[in-house]
């Protein structure tokens, strides 16, 4: 899939524990593990605004997109 989670980097970035990320946004663990892993096919906007408020990031420094082909 072209779509590549980044959320990994920003938490080492941010020093936080995803168990704590989750318990913050009120997410479960096993939610935040399929995400992280990229084995979601979609996630809500609500999601990604909590995610980014807690991150104090963007979406864009949580998905990254490289085309198929390894071109971005």
């Amino acid at each position: 899939m072209p779509i590549i989670v980044t959320l990994d980097v920003m938490l080492a970035r941010r020093k936080m524990r995803a168990k704590d990320l989750a318990q913050r946004i009120d997410i479960s663990e096993t939610n935040l593990s399929l995400l992280r892993s990229g084995k979601v096919k979609g996630i809500r906007f609500e999601t990604l605004e909590k995610l980014c408020q807690e991150l104090d990031c963007k979406p864009a420094d949580l998905l990254d997109y490289e085309d198929e082909g390894g071109i971005v």
